[in-house]
C-alpha cells in the first residue's frame, strides 16, 4: 500500500513540475519574446508611418556615377572655350580646379548631414534649417536647357535642308519644337517612378557629349597650324576672370539630384556615394578642360560665347558640325529629366508632405511642371538676361553656400562645437565665396548673360 502510494505522489509531482516547465518562461524565452515582439511592433508603425530614408535603392554604382554625371555635364560645356579666351589657360586651370574641389566638398557636407538627421532631400534640408523659406530657395532651381532646343534646333534643321532663307514654315518655329520635344521625349522619361531608370539615358547623354569633346579635339588640331601665328602667349594671360566665375559655378550645379541620387544606390553607405560624386567630377572636370582648351586653339580671341555658333560661322553646313549639334541637343534633351525629378519631388514635399506615392498626381505634377516651363520658353523674350542674374546667384547659392550654411545650422553644438576644425573650415567657405561671386564690377551682368544661359 505504501508502495502504491508512493508511486502516485511521484507522479503527481511530475505532472506538477512538467506543468511549471511547459508555463514558466525561461529568462532567455522572455527576452526572445519580447524582442520578437517589438520588432513586430516597430514593423507595425514603420508600415504606418513610412519613411523616405527606408526606401531601398536598387541603382548601381556605375548607373548612379551616369546620372550624376549627366546632371553635372549641362550645355554649359558650350561655354567653357570663352571662358578660357577671357582667363588664359593657366587661370583658367586654376579656377576649375577649385570650383571642382569645393563642390566635392559641398557634397561631402551634404552627405554628412543627411546622416546626422536622417533627410535625404535637398529641400528638406532647407527646411530643417529656415523652415518653409529654405525650403522653397533649396527646392525649386529653374532648368534652362529648354531654351537650348529652341535655338538651337531650329538651326540643326535649316543647315540639314539648307535653306538659306526660311519663309516661315511651322518646322522652323522654335516654340512649336520645344512642344514636340517635351511631349515626345521629356514628358515619358520624367514620369519614370524612380531616378536609376533614367541611368541608361544618361549613359547616352554623356556618350553623345563625348563625341563633340572627340570632335571639337579633332578641329582643333586641324586649325592649330593655321592659326599658330597669333599671339601665342595671350593664351596664358588672364584677361577678364569675371566672365569664367560664373560659367564655371553653373557647370558643377549638381547638388539637387546628390541625395536623390544617394537614395536610389544599392548598398547605400555615404563613403560610397562619395565615391560616385567624386568619379563623376573628375570625369567632367577633364572633359571641361579638354573641350575649353581645344575650343581655344581653334579660334583663340575669336571665340564666341557659344562655341557651335563660332563653328557655324566659318561653315554653317558642315556635316561634323551638324552631328555635333544634334549630339549636344540630345545630351541637353536627356539631362531634363534628371534635373526635373527633384524639382518634382521638392514640389509634392511641399504641397503633399504626408502623402504617399501616387501615380495621378505623380503624372500631374510633371504634367504641369513641364507646361509652365515651356509657357515660360515660349512667352519670356527676353530670357537671357534674367538666366544671366539668376545664373549668377542661384548657382553659388546652390553649390557653396546653402551646404555650408545647412551644416553649421543643423548639426547640434554638442555633437561638433563652433570652435571645431569641421565648423571653422565651413565658416571660412562663405565668405570666400560671397566675395569671389560677388565682388566684381556690375558691367559683367550685362556682357555675359548669353553665356550663363547656355547651361
Amino acid at each position: 500500500m505504501r508502495r502504491t502510494i508512493t508511486l502516485a505522489s511521484l507522479e503527481l509531482l511530475f505532472t506538477v513540475d512538467c506543468d511549471r516547465c511547459l508555463h514558466t518562461p525561461r529568462p532567455e524565452d522572455t527576452e526572445a519574446q519580447r524582442a520578437e515582439s517589438s520588432e513586430f511592433l516597430s514593423a507595425i508603425d514603420d508600415k504606418k508611418n513610412p519613411r523616405f530614408t527606408d526606401f531601398e535603392g536598387k541603382t548601381s554604382f556605375g548607373m548612379s556615377v551616369f546620372n550624376l554625371g549627366n546632371a553635372i555635364m549641362g550645355s554649359g560645356i558650350l561655354g567653357l572655350a570663352y571662358a578660357m579666351a577671357n582667363t588664359g589657360v593657366v587661370l583658367f586651370l586654376i579656377l576649375l580646379t577649385v570650383v571642382a574641389v569645393l563642390s566635392s566638398y559641398s557634397i561631402h557636407l551634404l552627405l554628412k548631414l543627411s546622416g546626422i538627421v536622417g533627410i535625404r532631400a535637398y529641400e528638406q534640408l532647407g527646411y530643417r534649417a529656415f523652415g518653409t523659406p529654405g525650403k522653397m530657395a533649396a527646392g525649386i532651381p529653374c532648368p534652362s536647357y529648354l531654351y537650348i532646343v529652341k535655338y538651337e534646333f531650329p538651326l540643326v534643321i535649316q543647315a540639314f535642308l539648307r535653306l538659306d532663307k526660311p519663309e516661315g514654315e511651322w518646322y522652323m518655329n522654335g516654340n512649336y519644337l520645344v512642344i514636340i520635344v517635351s511631349i515626345l521625349v521629356i514628358l515619358p522619361l520624367a514620369l519614370m517612378k524612380q531616378l536609376g531608370y533614367l541611368g541608361y539615358t544618361s549613359g547616352f547623354s554623356l556618350c553623345c557629349m563625348v563625341f563633340f569633346l572627340i570632335a571639337v579635339s579633332y578641329s582643333a588640331m586641324l586649325a592649330v597650324a593655321a592659326l599658330c601665328q597669333l599671339a601665342p602667349c595671350d593664351c596664358w594671360v588672364p584677361l577678364q576672370t569675371a566672365y569664367t566665375i560664373p560659367i564655371l559655378a553653373f557647370a558643377f550645379v549638381c547638388h539637387p539630384e546628390v541625395l536623390p541620387i544617394y537614395t536610389e544606390l544599392r548598398n547605400p553607405t555615404k563613403k560610397r556615394m562619395q565615391h560616385v560624386s567624386n568619379i563623376s567630377i573628375a570625369v567632367m572636370y577633364t572633359m571641361y578642360f579638354l573641350a575649353a582648351l581645344f575650343g581655344y586653339l581653334t579660334f583663340y580671341g575669336e571665340v564666341e560665347a557659344e562655341l557651335l555658333h563660332t563653328y557655324s560661322r566659318i561653315d554653317p553646313y558642315d556635316t561634323l558640325i551638324l552631328c555635333v549639334r544634334v549630339a549636344v541637343l540630345v545630351a541637353v534633351t536627356l539631362t531634363v529629366p534628371i534635373v526635373l525629378f527633384p524639382v518634382r519631388r521638392a514640389i509634392q514635399q511641399m504641397l503633399f508632405p504626408n502623402k504617399t506615392f501616387n501615380w495621378p498626381r505623380h503624372v500631374a505634377i510633371a504634367v504641369v511642371l513641364l507646361s509652365l516651363i515651356n509657357l515660360l520658353v515660349i512667352f519670356a523674350p527676353n530670357i537671357l538676361g534674367i538666366f544671366g542674374i539668376i545664373g549668377a546667384t542661384s548657382a553659388p547659392c546652390l553649390i557653396f553656400i546653402f551646404p555650408a550654411v545647412f551644416y553649421l545650422r543643423i548639426v547640434p553644438n554638442e555633437e561638433e562645437p563652433l570652435r571645431s576644425p569641421p565648423k571653422i573650415m565651413v565658416s571660412l567657405r562663405g565668405p570666400i565665396t560671397l566675395a569671389v561671386h560677388y565682388d566684381l564690377p556690375s558691367h559683367w551682368l550685362f556682357t555675359s548673360t548669353a553665356t550663363l544661359a547656355v547651361h
